[in-house]
C-alpha cells in the first residue's frame, strides 16, 4: 500500500501540518524539521496526491501541450524545449496529439481544461476563428508556438515565414533555376504555411518565372513530397525545388532519385524546418532552419509568466531564422 502523509508525519515525529509546510516550501519549518520530513518521503517513497492538492490550490503544476502530428520529426524539438524549461520551474506536461484533426484539436482545449492544466502550448497550424473561441472559452493561459498571431491577439512565438521562403527562392533563382516548384501544405487556414507559399510566389512573381503548374499542395508528409513530384514532373521541366517541411523534400529526393535525376546536379532542392534529419541526410538538405529548441523554451517561458500573472516584455516574439546551405543546392 502507498505510504499516506500520515505515515510521513509519523514517521518523522511531526504533525500532518508540518509535513505539508514541507511539500508546499512555506518556509516556517526549520532546516533540521525540514530534512527529517524529506529523510521520511524518502524513505517511505511517499508521492502527493496531485489531484486532491489541485483540488484545494486550483493549481496543478501541470501544462498541456498540443500538437498536430505526434510522427512529425519538427515536434519532438519544440517539445524538448518547452519541456526542459518547464523542469526547471517544476511543471509536469501533457501531450495532446491530434493527428491533423480540427475538430480532435479543438476538443483538446476542454480536455485540458477538465484535468486542470494551468496553462497550454498550442503547436497546432490554425489561428481562426474556431481556434481563439476554443482558447478563449478554456479560460486559461495560451501561448501559440509555431503559428504566428498577427493580430496580436494570442500570445505566440514564431519566425519570419515568408521571409524566409522568400529568400530561398531567390538563392535557386540566383543559381540559374527557373522552373522552380513549390510543394507545400494544402490547407488554407495554415498561416505559416501561407506565408511560406507567399514568398515563393513573390519571388517567382517578381523574376518573372510564376507558373502555377509547379505548385502542388499535399499534407506535411514525405509521402506528399513524392506525389508532389512525381505530379509535376509529368508535364513540367523542374530544375529546383522548395518544400513546406523538410519529410517533403526528402520525399522528393527519392523520387527524383528512383527517376535516374540527380540532386543537386540536375535539381535543387530546399526544405523547411531544419529537423535532425536534414542534417545526416544523402545529399545533405539545404533548408530555412527554424529555432526549434528556442521556440520551444521561450514560449514556455512566456507562458509561465502569464500562469503567474508576472510582467512581460512583449506577447509576440519573432526568432530569428537562418537559411542553412546545404549539399542538396549547388
Amino acid at each position: 500500500m502507498a505510504a499516506s502523509i500520515k505515515d510521513v508525519a509519523k514517521e518523522a515525529n511531526v504533525s500532518i501540518a508540518t509535513v505539508s509546510r514541507v511539500l508546499n516550501d512555506i518556509d516556517v519549518v526549520n532546516q533540521e524539521t525540514k530534512q527529517r520530513v524529506l529523510d521520511a518521503i524518502e524513505k517511505l517513497d511517499y508521492r502527493p496526491n496531485i489531484l486532491a492538492r489541485s483540488l484545494k490550490t486550483q493549481r496543478s503544476s501541470t501544462i498541456g501541450i498540443i500538437i498536430p502530428d505526434i510522427s512529425n520529426s519538427l515536434y519532438p524539438e519544440i517539445v524538448r524545449g518547452a519541456e526542459d524549461l518547464a523542469s526547471i520551474y517544476n511543471y509536469n506536461i501533457m501531450l495532446c496529439n491530434t493527428d491533423l484533426d480540427k475538430n480532435r484539436e479543438k476538443e483538446s482545449f476542454n480536455i485540458l481544461r477538465e484535468k486542470m492544466v494551468d496553462g497550454i502550448i498550442y503547436m497546432g497550424d490554425s489561428l481562426d476563428a474556431d481556434i481563439k473561441a476554443a482558447i478563449k472559452n478554456s479560460g486559461i493561459p495560451v501561448v501559440s508556438v509555431g503559428t504566428m498571431d498577427d493580430e496580436d491577439e494570442v500570445p505566440s512565438i514564431g519566425i519570419d515565414s515568408y521571409s524566409g521562403a522568400k529568400e530561398a527562392v531567390e538563392y535557386l533563382i540566383s543559381l540559374g533555376n527557373k522552373n522552380i516548384a513549390y510543394i507545400g501544405y494544402d490547407r488554407e487556414t495554415a498561416l505559416e504555411h501561407e506565408k511560406i507559399y507567399a514568398g515563393y510566389r513573390d519571388a517567382m512573381s517578381n523574376a518573372g518565372l510564376l507558373n502555377e503548374n509547379l505548385v502542388y499542395r499535399g499534407n506535411l508528409k514525405y509521402e506528399q513530397g513524392i506525389a508532389g513530384i512525381n505530379k509535376i514532373t509529368e508535364s513540367q521541366q523542374v530544375d529546383g525545388v522548395i518544400c513546406g517541411c523538410d519529410q517533403m523534400a526528402i520525399g522528393v529526393i527519392n523520387a527524383l532519385r528512383e527517376k535516374g535525376i540527380k540532386v543537386p546536379e540536375d535539381v535543387n532542392v530546399i526544405g523547411f524546418d531544419n529537423i535532425a534529419l536534414a542534417a545526416v541526410y544523402h545529399p545533405k538538405l539545404t533548408t530555412v532552419a527554424r529555432p526549434l529548441y528556442d521556440m520551444g523554451s521561450v514560449g514556455m517561458r512566456l507562458l509561465i509568466k502569464l500562469i503567474n500573472k508576472l510582467p512581460i516584455e512583449e506577447s509576440y516574439y519573432r526568432l530569428p531564422y537562418e537559411f542553412v546551405k546545404r549539399d542538396s543546392c549547388k
